[in-house]
């Protein structure tokens, strides 16, 4: 599982997320790795009780009480693997990472910068600092990611 050694001809790594429950761990089916994909990001956001099937996985009914998630990897047949089907929201990243981390870390300075976001009569006089309008920043914002839609190395030019 290292990357190191690929798994056997014609199997795969059936991916699940676990997290504790009142009612005992449950599994929910992420996707799954093969030598053909060996690396996938899952999005776990999202992800319900409700989408989990404590029924249909290889690891059995846990009871233990923990307070980690955890992952677990079944090694199965590739053709077991493709008649799978994983929960809804826990699809595959389609986007490349430079571009999810690029939107993400600008959502997150746009945010911690907006958290300090004054009203004019909240401003006080202060000759030390310098002000840059909210509305300049959300202007940066949108005209960043446009560019990123556009191509996604603008950057490098």
């Amino acid at each position: 599982m290292t990357g190191q050694i690929p798994f056997p001809d014609g199997f795969g790594g059936a991916v699940y997320f676990s997290w504790p429950s009142p009612a005992g761990q449950t599994w929910i089916l992420l996707g799954h790795i093969t030598n053909n994909k060996p690396s996938a990001i899952f999005k776990i956001t999202n992800l319900k009780h409700s989408d989990a099937t404590s029924s249909n996985h290889p690891f059995g009914q846990m009871t233990a009480q923990t307070h980690l998630a955890q992952i677990g990897i079944s090694v199965e047949p590739e053709s077991q693997l493709a008649q799978q089907t994983p929960a809804s929201i826990a699809s595959t990243s389609a986007v490349e990472p430079f571009v999810e981390f690029s939107k993400k870390m600008c959502e997150n300075v746009y945010n911690f910068m907006s958290s300090f976001a004054l009203t004019q009569p909240q401003m006080t006089p202060n000759p030390t600092e310098t002000f840059v309008p909210l509305s300049k920043l959300s202007q940066w914002y949108e005209n960043f990611q446009r560019r990123l839609e556009q191509n996604p190395y603008f950057w490098r030019s």
